[in-house]
């Protein structure tokens, strides 16, 4: 049986805004990934200087897990 509140979690929209306002962009690719237990969206943003950046948010929270360059998106 799962509790309703492990079903909570913020929408992709939310979550895809929240990346935006830290790494300001275009949204590029997105998904969802468990990371150390914890469901996350990766959401993957081509900046203006043409950098990508991966940007991992807390499903259930909307805390940014973390930030990284991605070097080669292949």
């Amino acid at each position: 049986m799962v509790m309703p509140s492990n079903n909570q979690r913020i929408s992709l929209q939310q979550a895809m805004q929240i990346a935006v306002q830290r790494v300001p962009g275009q949204i590029i690719h997105y998904g969802m990934d468990m990371e150390n237990g914890t469901l996350v969206y990766e959401i993957f943003i081509l900046t203006a200087q043409n950098k990508i950046y991966e940007v991992e948010v807390n499903a259930k929270t909307g805390v940014i897990r973390k930030i990284e360059e991605e070097n080669d998106y292949d």
